[in-house]
């Protein structure tokens, strides 16, 4: 149990450091191409990437078929619903920005896990460690000055987005907690990933003009990138929602390293970026919430090794 323990913190870590270098590569992917287009080539890709992964043992038919309400469910809400808003947001705000917001998204998981999991309940604590995060996201808010120009309420309404981005998440991950079905964990995100890439595809389709002129490199470079990460850091993560007593409040946790890289990465590779008092201190709230939120299950944790 303790190496289980052990592999479950470093696999955990692993993922969220590969989610947290997406922030600059959907920047830069972005510059070229919609965001709907740029998800659903990204999330496609990502579910091909690992096809050769479970070609071998594939599922028979039958077992796809009896299952298939619960990956549609999964890949409209952890693919299509949050990555459509996540994308869309992203066009809205800083990348360093959007780190931190998406970086709440364990805040918004506790709640949900409280309501919709047995057994992983919210204990007044961690009640008080989210109205710091509130806090930290309203002075994220109200640092952009909404009230004083049309960015400042664009990058109010990108804010709006993303919590709604963390909701949708937060649900995908208490779907695949809850259903414990036999299906391998890494033909389930395949299957996700694929099918919600091409619900933004082909809404793209729909709702975006096509580019017209060859992408640069860097395009491609992003969107590779991104498929990548995508295949590895999700296929972790369901392996490890479905480990036995493994709490989805506390997994997610984990995802406080995410906001912290991520706005690092952003002020240091995308030149248009930087830090600043107010935001800065919003994000301090955010992280020193999640921290916070953590301290009991790190205690736990570590007791145990």
């Amino acid at each position: 149990m303790p190496n289980n323990r052990s592999s479950t913190l470093f696999l955990a870590v692993a993922a969220c450091l590969l989610w947290s270098t997406a922030f600059v590569g959907v920047k830069v992917g972005l510059k070229y191409a919609g965001p709907f287009a740029f998800a659903g080539q990204r999330f496609m890709l990502a579910g091909l990437l690992l096809l050769p992964f479970w070609w071998s043992r594939r599922p028979n038919f039958r077992a796809v078929c009896g299952q298939a309400g619960m990956i549609l469910s999964i890949a409209l809400f952890q693919t299509f619903i949050l990555y459509g808003l996540f994308y869309l947001g992203m066009t809205l705000i800083p990348g360093a920005l959007a780190a931190m917001v998406i970086g709440a998204s364990p805040l918004v998981t506790a709640v949900l896990a409280h309501y919709c999991m047995t057994g992983d309940r919210l204990s007044p604590f961690k009640g008080g460690s989210l109205l710091l995060g509130i806090i930290g996201v309203a002075v994220l808010s109200l640092s952009r000055q909404p009230w004083g120009s049309a960015t400042g309420l664009a990058e109010l309404a990108g804010i709006g987005i993303l919590l709604l981005a963390n909701v949708a998440g937060a649900l995908g991950n208490i779907l695949v907690a809850r259903h414990k079905a036999e299906l391998d964990p890494v033909f389930l995100n395949s299957a996700q990933l694929f099918i919600g890439g091409l619900g933004l595809l082909l809404l793209s389709l729909l709702l975006e003009v096509q580019p017209s002129q060859p992408l640069p490199w860097s395009y491609y470079a992003a969107l590779g990138w991104l498929a990548f990460l995508s295949a590895a850091a999700f296929s972790i993560w369901f392996v490890l929602l479905r480990r036995p007593g493994v709490r989805v409040s506390e997994l997610n946790l984990w995802k406080f390293l995410i906001p912290v890289c991520g706005a690092l990465l952003s002020w240091l590779l995308l030149p248009e970026e930087g830090p600043s008092l107010w935001p800065v201190l919003g994000m301090l709230c955010i992280a020193a919430a999640i921290v916070i939120f953590n301290l009991p299950g790190l205690r736990r944790f570590g007791a145990r090794l």
